[in-house]
This record gives C-alpha cells, sequence and structure tokens, in this order.
C-alpha cells in the first residue's frame, strides 16, 4: 500500500544507519517484490492518508524522526497524489463498462487482500485497522456497483484509459526491478536470513530479532571458527586413536611373533620328547625281546640235550633188551667200575638210567611269549603341551635405588620394576639386615608377597641398613631374583643436653647426642619464635648440614626460641628431638662438673655449688684429670661470645669466696687469682673487718669497701678488653680489670670456708654497669 516515491530516500527507514554502503545483496528480491505486490494495492485515498499519517507518526517518534516534520508531510502528500492519479474516471461507454469491469474485479481483490497484507506486515494497532478494513470493504463494493451499472449502460472503455492503464502497468514493472535492485543490510536472527530494514519496520519481519548484516557474519564467522576448532580437536583425537592404533597393531605383530616362537619351541620341545619317549620304550621293548630269545633259546637247547640222552639211553636198552646171553646181560647190568676214574669215563648203565630218571624235566615255558604293556609317561609332553597355551615365566625385576626421604626410623618404602611384557600374578620381597661383620650366624630372612611394585615395610631398627631383592610370580613359576639392594631406615631423634645449652642476648650453643650406634650424615635444627599469637608450630629457621653435635646460633635479643633438632642419613630425616626453650635475655651458661674438686657439691638447681667441710682440702676422694686439686673450686661452661655478658653470685656475708673468670688451661693444682690466667674476686674476713681482693697473678690493688656485698654482679666485656665486679644490691661499682683477653674464658667460683654460692644466669645487663 505504499508507492515507490515514499521510500526512495530509505536513509531515514534505515534501522542502522551507519551501514548504508553494505547494500549489494540480491537474495531478497522476492520478497520485496512481494511486499511491492501488497503495497500496490488499492484502498479508499482518505483511509490510505488516515492510516499512514498515524503509522508514520508512530515510527517517527520510535526512531526520532520528530524533528524532521516536514519531510513526513512531503511524503504522504506525495503518496497521495500518486494513489489519486491511479483512481480511474467513470466511463459511459461499452469499452468503458468492460474495463470498469475488469478494475473493479481488481479492486475487489485488493479489498479482500488487506487484512493479509496487514498481517504480513505486521502493522501496529491491529484492531483499528480491522475496523478500517471492513468499512473499505463495505464502500468499495457500493461503489463497484455503481461502477458497473455505469459501465454496462455506456458500453465500452474508450482508447486514452486503455493507454493510461498500460503506462501504468509498466511503471509498475519498472519499479519492481527497482525494488529488486536494492540489497539487503540487516540480518534477522529468527529466520537466519539477510533482510532489508524496511522489511524489520513495515514487513513480515517486524517482530523478529535483528542484527546488523556485518555483526551476523562475524558472529557467523566465529561459530565457523569454533567448529572448525571442534573439528581440528577431532582430528587430533582421531590421529591420536590412529597412532595409538597403529602401536597397537606393531604390539600384535610383535606378540605374534613371540607367541609363535614360543610355540615353535613347545611343539619342538614336546616332539623332542615324544621321540626320546619313543626310543627309550623301543630300546626297552628290543631287550626285552632279547631277553626272551635268549630264555627260549637256553630252554630248547636243553631240550635237544635231553632228547639226545633219552635217544642213547633208549638204544642202550633196547640192545641190552635184546642180549641173548644171560650171563652178558646180568654183568653189563651189574657192570661195577674198578676205580674212580672208571666210573667218571663209564659210568654203570643201572646208575646212568637211575639218575637220568631222577631228574626232573621243566617242561615249562621259561618265558612268555606276551609282552608287558608299557604304560607311556607322557606328563612331560602333557606339562609341555599346556604350557604352549600358558604365559611364561617372567624375567627378574630391577629393584630401584632408595629415594632420599623415603624411610622413617622404623619403615622404609621399597620400590622396583619389570621391564619386560611378562604377566605378574605377585611379587615375592625379601630382606634382611644387611651386616659387614663375617661370622658364621647369618641374620634372618623376611618375606612378603605383594601386588603392587612397591612395599612398605614397618617394625625395623633406625639408622639400619638392610638389604632386599625381589622376585616375580606367576602360573608359570617364579623369575630368577633381583640384585640386591641395600637400604637404610632414618636415624632415631637426637637428645639435646638441655643443661649444656649457653646463650647470650644474641646467639646460643646448642648441644646434643645421638641415640644411634651407627653415625649419622648430618643435623638440622629447627628454630621456632616464640610470640603472643600461639604459632609455636611454625619454623622460622633452619640449619641444615650440621656435621657435629653442636651448634652456634645467632638470635634476636629478649625473645623465646623453641628448639629441636633432626638427624639426617640417606634414609631421611628423623623425627623431631624433644624442644628446648632459650632465652635471649641475658647470658646463660652452666657448671662444668669435670672440673669440681672433690669436697664441692651441686645441688639439684644446678647453679648452686656448697662445702660443708674443709679440715683435709688434700683428701683422698677420686680425683678427675680435669678437676681441681687444692683450691676448692670449680669452672663453668665457656663462654664463645663475643659481645658483653652479665651474671651474679649470691654470697653469704660469713662465707669467704673466690669468683671471677679463668681460661681453660688454668692450673687445677693452685689457688685461683694466683696466676697470670684467672682473674677473680676474693672475700676474707680478718678480726677487724671483711676483706676484698681483686686477684690476678697474686697481685691486688688496695680498695676497701665498706658495705660488704650480698649479691656480686659481674660484667665481661670481651670487646673493651674488661672485667668489672658491682655490688648488685645497690648498684655500686666495685672494680675492673683491663686485660685483653687471648682466649675467650670460663666462669670460675671456689669456697675457701663452708658455705654455698647461688650462681644466677640469663639476666639482663643493667643500665648502671655502663661505665
Amino acid at each position: 500500500f505504499y508507492h515507490m516515491d515514499l521510500y526512495g530516500s530509505k536513509e531515514r527507514f534505515d534501522i542502522f544507519p551507519e551501514e548504508l554502503s553494505g547494500r549489494g545483496d540480491r537474495s531478497l528480491g522476492d520478497t520485496r517484490r512481494e511486499s511491492a505486490l501488497s503495497s500496490e494495492k488499492v484502498q479508499r485515498p482518505q483511509e490510505v492518508g488516515h492510516d499512514l499519517e498515524k503509522e508514520v507518526a508512530e515510527l517517527a517518534k520510535m526512531y526520532g524522526l520528530d524533528e524532521d516534520r516536514e519531510k513526513e508531510l512531503e511524503l504522504l502528500e506525495g503518496h497521495l497524489e500518486k494513489v489519486e492519479s491511479r483512481w480511474p474516471p467513470a466511463r459511459t461507454d461499452k469499452a468503458g463498462s468492460q474495463g470498469s469491469i475488469y478494475n473493479l474485479s481488481k479492486s475487489s481483490s485488493s479489498v479482500k487482500d488487506p487484512s493479509q497484507s496487514t498481517k504480513q506486515q505486521g502493522l501496529p494497532d491491529e484492531a483499528s485497522q480491522g475496523d478500517n478494513q471492513s468499512k473499505a470493504r463495505a464502500d468499495d463494493e457500493a461503489e463497484s456497483n455503481i461502477w458497473s451499472r455505469g459501465g454496462l449502460s455506456s458500453g465500452g472503455m474508450s482508447d486514452e484509459w486503455n493507454s493510461q492503464a498500460v503506462s501504468e502497468e509498466e511503471e509498475e514493472e519498472e519499479e519492481e526491478g527497482e525494488e529488486e535492485e536494492e540489497a539487503a543490510d540487516v540480518f534477522c536472527s529468527t529466520c537466519k536470513i539477510p533482510i532489508r530494514a524496511f522489511d524489520k519496520l513495515f514487513g513480515e519481519h517486524k517482530d523478529h530479532e535483528v542484527a546488523q548484516l556485518p555483526s551476523a557474519v562475524e558472529s557467523e564467522k566465529e561459530e565457523i571458527h569454533k567448529n572448525m576448532c571442534k573439528l581440528e580437536e577431532q582430528i587430533a583425537q582421531m590421529e591420536n586413536v590412529a597412532s595409538h592404533l597403529e602401536e597397537i597393531f606393531i604390539t600384535v605383530e610383535e606378540n605374534f611373533g613371540r607367541q609363535e616362537k614360543n610355540f615353535e619351541v613347545h611343539y619342538n620341545d614336546a616332539v623332542q620328547v615324544l621321540a626320546q619317549k619313543y626310543e627309550e620304550q623301543l630300546e626297552a621293548l628290543g631287550e626285552e625281546k632279547r631277553q626272551k630269545l635268549e630264555a627260549l633259546y637256553e630252554q630248547l637247547v636243553n631240550c635237544g640235550k635231553h632228547l639226545d640222552t633219552c635217544k642213547e639211553l633208549t638204544d642202550e636198552t633196547q640192545e641190552l633188551f635184546l642180549e641173548n646171553d644171560k650171563a652178558e646181560f646180568m654183568k653189563v647190568k651189574s657192570f661195577n667200575c674198578q676205580s674212580p676214574f672208571q666210573t667218571l669215563i663209564f659210568p654203570p648203565y643201572n646208575h646212568r638210567l637211575e639218575e637220568f630218571l631222577k631228574k626232573e624235566v621243566d617242561l615249562e615255558l621259561s618265558t612268555l611269549p606276551d609282552f608287558e604293556e608299557r604304560v607311556i609317561d607322557v606328563s612331560e609332553v602333557e606339562q609341555l603341551m599346556n604350557s604352549i597355551n600358558a604365559i611364561p615365566a617372567p624375567c627378574a625385576p630391577v629393584i630401584n635405588p632408595q629415594a632420599p626421604n623415603a624411610a622413617t626410623g622404623t619403615s622404609l618404602r621399597v620400590c622396583w620394576g619389570l621391564f619386560s611384557d611378562d604377566t605378574v600374578e605377585c611379587y615375592q620381597l625379601c630382606y634382611k639386615p644387611a651386616s659387614n661383620e663375617r661370622h658364621g650366624d647369618e641374620q634372618a630372612e623376611h618375606t612378603l608377597k605383594v601386588k603392587e611394585t612397591y612395599c612398605t615395610i614397618t617394625d625395623l631398627m633406625p639408622n639400619t641398613q638392610y638389604e632386599f631383592w625381589v622376585s616375580a610370580l606367576n602360573v608359570s613359576g617364579i623369575s630368577p631374583p633381583s640384585e640386591r639392594a641395600v637400604y637404610v631406615t632414618a636415624p632415631s631423634p637426637p637428645t639435646i643436653k638441655s643443661r649444656k645449652i649457653r646463650s647470650c642476648e644474641n646467639a646460643a650453643l646448642v648441644c646434643w647426642e645421638s641415640r644411634d650406634i651407627n653415625p649419622v650424615d648430618s643435623y638440622t635444627v629447627e628454630l621456632s619464635k616464640l610470640t603472643d599469637e600461639e604459632n609455636d608450630d611454625v619454623i622460622t629457621e633452619s640449619i641444615v648440614g650440621i656435621p657435629n653435635c653442636e651448634v652456634l646460633i645467632h638470635l634476636q635479643p629478649t625473645q623465646q626460641y623453641r628448639v629441636c633438632v633432626r638427624a639426617q642419613n640417606l634414609g631421611g630425616s628423623s623425627e623431631r628431638s624433644e624442644p628446648v626453650l632459650i632465652h635471649t635475655t641475658g647470658t646463660r651458661f652452666y657448671l662444668n662438673e669435670d672440673t669440681a674438686h672433690p669436697l664441692l657439691a651441686i645441688l639439684d638447681d644446678g647453679f648452686t655449688i656448697s662445702c660443708d667441710e674443709l679440715e683435709n682440702p688434700e683428701c683422698d676422694l677420686p680425683v678427675y684429670d680435669n678437676s681441681f686439686t687444692r683450691c676448692i673450686a670449680i669452672l663453668g661452661s665457656l663462654i664463645p661470645f663475643p659481645g658483653k655478658h652479665y651474671w651474679e653470685v649470691e654470697v653469704e656475708e660469713d662465707t669467704e669466696y673466690r669468683t671471677g673468670v679463668a681460661f681453660e688451661n688454668t692450673p687445677r693444682h693452685g689457688h685461683l687469682g694466683a696466676n697470670n690466667s684467672s682473674w677473680c674476686m676474693r672475700h676474707i674476713i680478718t678480726p677487724s673487718r671483711h676483706k676484698y681482693e681483686f686477684l690476678h697473678s697474686g697481685m691486688t690493688p688496695d680498695i676497701r669497701i665498706t658495705i660488704p656485698p650480698r649479691r656480686i654482679g659481674i660484667l665481661l666485656d670481651y670487646e673493651n678488653c674488661r672485667l668489672s665486679f658491682f655490688n648488685a644490691d645497690i648498684a655500686q661499682h666495685l672494680h675492673t680489670f683491663n686485660s685483653r683477653f687471648q682466649h675467650y674464658v670460663h666462669p670460675c667460683f671456689a669456697l675457701e670456708t663452708p658455705g654455698i654460692l647461688r650462681i644466677h644466669t640469663g639476666i639482663a645487663t643493667p643500665p648502671w654497669t655502663a661505665l
């Protein structure tokens, strides 16, 4: 119902104006032709103008064309003029009546189609359009009756009208050709075809989803690309399957060749065994035949001899029986030999006959003509025949070397492999402790049967070597054993000597001992810095590869650490040792019992020494090589940390004592401070006062102390080469030795009268000690 001039400038109705240049697709010519034909159907001018104005107003509001009202009015006026020009005038002649009938029939058909056209184009207000269409149909039918009556009375149509109708038809054909030339510029996602933007606005695709043609093309290309990727994946999968099939094909060929050789070997063995059995049975049968024939021949010979003797005796008897001379007959019958030789050569007839008749004639056959039924033992052949369809015995497995960290203190994980295609039902794992000692008593062997190619053996001894070997089994038998491999279990956890730990504000010396008889490779010390966040199990530092049973650790001041030790060997790491706590507040050391005088006792706390008697300082008590013999003294452990170190000694006022520091090689048979290898403070009680001496090489300065100290503070400063003594109760400086210490020193303590000394360590250096 639209004329071509209405949408001649289709840029105004294009959904995507930026794609104006992409119009070259003529694949929708048929769709456009149907739209043009439906727009050419004649309606009444008032109804067309009313509907078009309403629809254009809605479209202009929809697509923002309200500002361009003048162009809309021009379009409406042009369309109305075209419709009025196409409306035919009434004729009174006969020809005009015929033309009117033709046009009215065409008009009536066009009146029937608007509902279908409107339905296809999807106009907005379908209810109002249905009322307008029914009203237009009634008016057209009334006018067509008037025109038909007027045409019949006129009797025809003029040539002018005919020429005008022909020109209109030609114009319509030209317009249809122009429509066919217009290209699609959008894509209908519902129908999956390219369409014009006009078809989206007014055609059958009005309610469908559309997209820009380039974006639709890109989407289709992406879809095609995805499909191509899937196709490539399928191709790769098929290639992998084909490659796998080729490998299987080759494997089948190899297995066939191997099985063919197996069949040939087994059949040859079976035939050889059968041939051997045949030869053995045939030989035995021939031997039996020979024995039978010899026995029969011997019996036949004896029968011949017996017949000859019988014949001879029969002839002699017959001759004797025919003898007429009775005397001669009796003479011969009773003939006796004069000598034994004659008796042997010429036995008397009667004697011979009697002896011959006494002999029992063996009339039975010495052997039977039948042979024994020999049962051929074909069990070996059956076994060979059965083994043809059975799998062969497996080859020897290969046991793997021990993997790092694959053991604990009581268990080992052993792995092996079978580098052949043999079928294995299970494995037989054997092991025993390895021993380098050559004695007659061998270690007991243990055997396990496992299905997998690995096994974890438990209940073993820590840090011990074991020998392992493995065999494979199936229904055909057992394989030869593998080569023996030596595995070692992890060590036992070490034991930290908590009383031997020495520490200061920035370092600690940790000592421990191994619980294993066999040596280990190295040790690992693990540190956990304790804080208020309760993360005690978090390892903050690890020191690995420690060859000995002690290590010097650098720490942070005023902190608390949890220290554990692990032992390492080829088998792995041991469990953690029992942890110990280290405080980096002040200096901590212990008392060396090996240096203590026999009369000096160390109490349970480990830092209190006492002496009960001094009557016989040089007593006969057991003395160690490193202990003091004259001075009742003891050394503390070495302080091997640079910097400042502070500790305190609690004394009693009526006790005479010595305290200070000494080298490791200070003489054990002398007194502390009496040589150049020790520095000490001495307290002695005189009748007049408490006397304090600061001794080194037997020399002391003249110092008078008015307030006897009950708690003596000692400050050792390696860097500044100083040893200072303080009255800790009143923060009073007593004396300072200025000496360059060539070696690290030991704290030293001695009692000259019965009493006790209490040593306090782990004390932060007081600020008043700064000189």
